[in-house]
């Protein structure tokens, strides 16, 4: 019998995988160990890591139910890839937002509130029962109003009424309310409210009948006539009538005029009566989960219940490992859908800091995103505990900081897309930084501090701002800069830019959201491309330009000219597989006949950008294409689906299609997510030359060395949550790097090192 050496099973060995852009790549990964798979954005490390590794690990695991539940199933394609042994079962905690579903919040999904509930239903008074009776998303538990979701339709009373006017004068705006209508004569006899007094200056009581009034008769011209308030009304009618809303006009001033608010029978608590009853200290369960995370630790460390100990440690150990991870700021009544791509990772990083199961594959992508240098060290020491209870960790990341800590790192390369593919390094760090690769190269770039910053312009004045934990924040935002707002996440970066100068009409916010309509766009349709690039096809072959649109008379009949049928698991991720007509390719077989400079219209979007311009003669698709060579987009496919794209790239998508606009003012939250530190340079020469062709550039972000580059910085902080929102420090980054603030602190450091 063959002799295996003893570490064959300590090893997940990769043979040729060609997954994308993958070139047959070869790869062995310890397990137990931190892998740090790193490469410029658009090596093939999310093609290595997401779509081979993790995609068969599920597959595998699919494959072990029984073929009756399989057939629920949708079959999941097989990686290309020849050998892939010695997988263990991959838990991907990704920076997919956690879904806007209201019954979501930070404490259901890392179970601290869970711990909550029982710690409620066993030690409070008066006990509503047990702990399904705090819970929200149980009928037991939930406001009976409200049924648990916590708010209820309103309507804003700035939208429906002009309070400088009289009801005569038309201060009622909704539709049919003009003064003499019929509606506005049976609202104002049924109220008997005062037709000559402004609004503004009417009787608290006689407004709130105008408004209020539950339904009723009125004897008008003779005949009795049913009224009721105009808010009553209007939510009788429209809001809550179930009905739908066909004339445009009325849906447009329904959407205009609604609004959320706190359901007024449960106070925005979303629980039932006796649940809100219940107290621990003077304190319901809603008054716990409201406090910031910092603050419910310091609450629970008050409680003298000698019982309830073991209970207590395990709800202390969840929220202390939240601090750990940077969301001490959060409470746990946070909705789930609230929060950014970098937040809603670290939330299930939680949950699974606290699993009982061992010898498991964590993949996590950019963990360190939306994160403060700061708490980059309390990241790293997340990923080593995972390790230490032996588990396997595959980390996807570009900070050195978090490159570091790997005990084996593989290097993709060298470049992007078709220049990408293969493995330039694989071994311990020392070895990265001497391997003469991109990363190993750039591993230890440092930006120096600028010699001569540029002359600020007149400045954006900001006064007052209070969003969230902003302190009646005074600030003036200088224009014709680069100007870097920085602080620990949650200390009000976004909420300062975004609640002020991101409102203005003349700025152009480019931010990392998704883009609408996602599954059937890509490159060429969000950016225009696609209309000249179908003109061109259309007048070479003398057919109309829709042949070439998949979404329109070229479509591919089986798919819909999706090129994938869609498979909707409920409970799980959707499964997309190519459509057996098309192959994928989303037209129509003759409409691939047509031919433009040697190439059929799926075969154009199969080329990268880069490609496409170095190929294409079309003048009116060059701009474009340029700009998103510029922005380092080059490897990407003009038919590549958009929601396949990172937040970082949809952004640099936003930034390029932005930078033809000429807007003036620019605001960018984190340009730097996903990108490679030689990126990263690139990115700072594109800033410098949007500023020096005239524009501001704001830029909100944690990147030391964009910070360094910057001419002006503004720092928020102290802290995060309520010991955040005040500005910390104004100036220079030299006199930032003199400053102790805790980003100057590193920022001291980053420029020494």
């Amino acid at each position: 019998m063959t002799q295996h050496p003893a570490d064959t099973h300590d090893t997940i060995r990769v043979r040729q995988a060609r997954e994308n852009n993958l070139k047959g790549v070869d790869a062995d990964i310890p397990k137990r160990r931190i892998t740090a798979f790193t490469g410029v954005s658009g090596s093939g490390k999310s093609s290595l890591v997401f779509g081979t590794i993790a995609a068969e690990s599920q597959r595998l695991i699919n494959e072990t139910y029984t073929a009756f539940i399989q057939t629920f199933m949708p079959s999941m394609p097989r990686p290309d890839v020849e050998v892939l042994e010695n997988l263990s079962a991959a838990i991907v905690v990704d920076q997919e937002r956690m879904g806007a579903n209201s019954r979501s919040t930070v404490g259901t999904a890392t179970d601290a509130y869970s711990l909550l509930r029982v710690l409620y239903s066993r030690y409070s008074e008066p006990s509503a029962g047990g702990a399904g009776a705090y819970s929200f998303n149980l009928g037991e538990g939930a406001c009976a109003v409200c049924e648990g979701f916590g708010t209820e339709a309103s309507i804003d009373l700035d939208e429906l009424l002009d309070w400088d006017k009289t009801l005569n004068e038309g201060a009622i705006t909704a539709p049919n309310f003009a003064p003499g209508a019929w509606l506005w004569q049976t609202l104002t006899a049924g109220t008997q409210a005062d037709l000559g007094v402004r609004l503004r200056e009417m009787p608290q009581a006689m407004l709130e009948r105008l408004l209020y009034d539950q339904p009723g008769k009125v004897k008008l011209n003779g005949a009795n006539m049913s009224y009721s308030g105009l808010v009553t009304r209007i939510k009788s009618n429209y809001i809550h009538s179930g009905r739908e809303i066909k004339q445009a006009h009325i849906r447009d001033w329904i959407d205009r005029i609604s609004t959320t608010a706190p359901c007024s029978a449960c106070g925005g608590s979303r629980l039932g009566e006796k649940a809100r009853a219940s107290k621990i200290n003077q304190l319901g369960i809603a008054d716990m989960a409201a406090l910031q995370v910092t603050d419910l630790l310091a609450q629970l460390e008050r409680l003298d219940i000698p019982a309830a100990a073991p209970l207590l440690a395990n709800l202390t150990a969840v929220l202390q490992a939240m601090v750990q991870i940077g969301l001490g700021y959060l409470c746990l009544d946070r909705p789930a859908g609230t929060l950014s791509g970098g937040e809603a990772q670290r939330v299930k990083m939680i949950r699974h800091l606290g699993s009982a199961l061992s010898d498991v594959t964590y993949v996590f992508d950019e963990p360190t995103v939306g994160l403060h240098p700061h708490d980059i060290a309390r990241m790293n020491r997340l990923l080593e505990d995972l390790r230490d209870k032996g588990n396997t960790v595959l980390v996807v990341e570009h900070k050195p900081e978090v490159i570091k800590i790997a005990d084996h790192v593989i290097d993709l390369g060298p470049g992007a897309g078709v220049h990408g593919g293969e493995v330039t390094y694989s071994g311990d760090v020392p070895g990265l930084l001497a391997s003469g690769t991109l990363t190993g190269r750039h591993f230890s770039t440092r930006i120096p501090l600028k010699d001569a910053v540029r002359q600020k312009g007149a400045p954006l004045a900001i006064r007052g701002a209070h969003l969230h934990n902003l302190k009646n924040v005074d600030v003036d935002v200088p224009t014709g800069v680069l100007c870097a707002v920085t602080g620990v996440a949650g200390s009000g970066k976004s909420s300062l830019i975004h609640s002020t100068i991101s409102k203005r009409e003349d700025v152009a916010v480019v931010d990392q959201s998704a883009i609408r309509g996602s599954r059937r766009s890509n490159p060429a349709t969000y950016t225009g491309l696609l209309e000249p690039i179908r003109a061109a096809f259309a007048k070479a072959n003398g057919v109309k330009p829709a042949l070439f649109s998949a979404n329109s008379e070229g479509a591919c009949e089986h798919c819909g000219g999706v090129g994938f049928t869609y498979t909707d698991l409920v409970s799980m991720a959707g499964v997309a597989l190519p459509c057996e007509i098309c192959e994928g390719r989303r037209y129509k077989a003759e409409v691939l006949e047509y031919t433009f400079e040697g190439l059929n219209i799926a075969q154009v979007l199969d080329l990268s950008i880069e490609e496409a311009a170095a190929r294409l003669k079309i003048k009116k698709a060059a701009p474009m294409l340029v700009r998103l060579n510029q922005v380092g987009l080059g490897y990407l496919k003009l038919g590549q689906p958009l929601n396949t794209l990172s937040g970082g790239e949809r952004q640099r998508l936003k930034l390029a299609i932005n930078l033809g606009k000429g807007a003036g003012t620019y605001v960018l939250d984190e340009p730097t997510t996903g990108l490679h530190l030689a990126d990263v340079q690139r990115l700072l020469a594109l800033l410098d030359e949007m500023v020096d062709e005239g524009n501001t550039v704001i830029v909100i972000e944690h990147h030391l060395a964009v910070i360094a580059h910057a001419d002006w910085v503004i720092d928020l902080g102290p802290g995060a949550g309520h010991d955040g929102g005040s500005i910390v420090f104004e100036g220079t980054p030299a006199q930032l790097a003199a400053a102790d603030t805790l980003t100057g602190q590193h920022l001291a450091a980053y420029v020494k090192a």
